[in-house]
């Protein structure tokens, strides 16, 4: 199956989220430049090759809430990971006004375009 176009985009963006922040499936849609295909990031996520290191974890519903089932696997997996970098996960969910990663322009014009 081809690799959709877009998804190198959305991985470069989803790599410019700092350490102890988190963006929604939309945010890094808009950053990439494709508004309104926040369900595309969530596919590109699930194609993400296990060679590149993509923080796919700091990425979440709009709603802060994590997009895994409360007490699965994979929902255990993330909590962890966002844990390690001090993000506070109290039932599934991210508080995005303590949270959510607000890019600078600084940081859109250098870490998105290069």
């Amino acid at each position: 199956m081809a690799r959709n176009p877009h998804y190198t985009q959305i991985w470069q963006t989803v790599c410019a989220i700092p350490v102890g922040k988190v963006a929604s499936y939309g945010q890094i849609a808009d950053l990439a430049g494709l508004p309104g295909r926040a369900r595309l990031v969530g596919k590109s996520l699930g194609f993400t090759p296990e060679d590149m290191n993509i923080p796919w974890y700091r990425v979440l519903r709009s709603s802060g809430q994590l997009a895994f089932a409360a007490g699965s696997e994979q929902a255990l997996r993330q909590t962890g990971l966002l844990q390690e970098e001090n993000v506070v996960v109290v039932g599934n969910r991210v508080k995005l006004a303590e949270f959510q990663w607000q890019p600078t322009l600084d940081e859109m014009l250098w870490k998105l375009t290069n």
